[in-house]
């Protein structure tokens, strides 16, 4: 029909991170579609090439590296005006052999956090934030509200290599002594280098000094637009497809998705299963981490049905 697209363009993308954490990036050449425009390498696959065979071929092609290790990190849809395109996107953990930009690309490697400072094609963005954040996801939150119980537990998520906080303290928010609180959980992990969203309405989280705020389900369905500016992460939690949807189209950094398995903390839903995680994953174009019942053992089965990672009250204070 007139005025359609063709199919996607089906690319398989590299987010190559090197010992010391820091990620390539290559420039598109003049010539080419969004040309001067930075993006992380990889290139179209060939009929019937699965993407991490074609994402280790096209590295290899683009590059001259060798990948020997990598996961799966998200799957972008995007429409451009005179394309459509389809990224599988991996994280590449470990590779044989020096980059060189072997097309005449220039080729830079930068910390995760400047990336959100350097210009990317629109559909190389939501990469930009998933290679920004971690696996794993720890909330702050106690059966009680204890103050020192809760401290205790913030101090042991640093200890095992936290480095993304929810913090969400329910009992605790409707205490006068929450603000406190509150913000000596931003200055101790600030003092760490550890992110820290609160979960709160977002104008008290950006006073109280978060790095941003977490949505619970309700919030985010009453909210028509994105709060804050791009440099204040905002996630949120959902539960089902149209959850989802909605944090599209505010423009969510991240989201959480759950129950997968059953949990303690909502014992009255049904979890989803990975089979219908992976589903409603597939459907969004942000990064998703899985929720409810998880450990640390159940990282990989989330990377491979989609997530970022997983998401945990109590698995990472083991």
């Amino acid at each position: 029909m007139p005025g359609t697209l063709p199919d996607a363009i089906h690319v398989a993308v590299g987010v190559i991170r090197n010992p010391r954490g820091e990620i390539l990036i290559a420039r598109r050449l003049a010539g080419t579609h969004l040309a001067g425009l930075w993006e992380f390498p990889g290139g179209k696959l060939e009929p019937g090439e699965t993407p991490r065979s074609g994402l280790i071929r096209e590295l290899q092609e683009e590059l001259g590296i060798a990948v020997t290790a990598a996961m799966p990190l998200l799957r972008i849809r995007h429409d451009y005006p005179e394309r459509r395109v389809l990224l599988d996107v991996w994280e590449v953990t470990a590779f044989a052999g020096r980059p060189e930009g072997r097309q005449g690309q220039p080729l830079q490697w930068v910390a995760a956090e400047a990336l959100s400072g350097i210009r990317f094609p629109a559909a190389n963005r939501p990469i930009a934030t998933a290679a920004r954040l971690p696996e794993r996801y720890a909330i702050l939150e106690a059966d009680t509200p204890d103050p020192g119980l809760l401290l205790a537990n913030l101090r042991r998520l640093t200890e095992n290599g936290i480095h993304l906080i929810q913090c969400r303290v329910k009992a605790l928010q409707v205490q006068p002594g929450f603000p406190a609180f509150a913000r000596q959980v931003v200055e101790f992990c600030h003092a760490r280098g550890i992110r820290v969203l609160i979960n709160a309405d977002p104008a008290v989280a950006h006073t109280l000094g978060a790095d941003g705020v977490h949505l619970t389900s309700r919030r985010l369905m009453g909210l028509r637009e994105r709060p804050g500016n791009d440099a204040f992460w905002v996630a949120a939690s959902c539960h089902d497809a149209a959850e989802l949807q909605h944090a599209g189209r505010i423009g969510v950094d991240f989201a959480v998705l759950g129950p997968v398995a059953a949990t303690t903390t909502h014992p009255g839903m049904t979890p989803l299963g990975w089979g219908r995680f992976a589903e409603l994953v597939e459907a969004v174009n942000f990064p998703v981490y899985a929720l409810g019942g998880l450990a640390e053992v159940d990282l990989a089965r989330a990377r491979h049905s989609g997530a970022r990672g997983i998401a945990a009250v109590r698995a990472f204070l083991l």
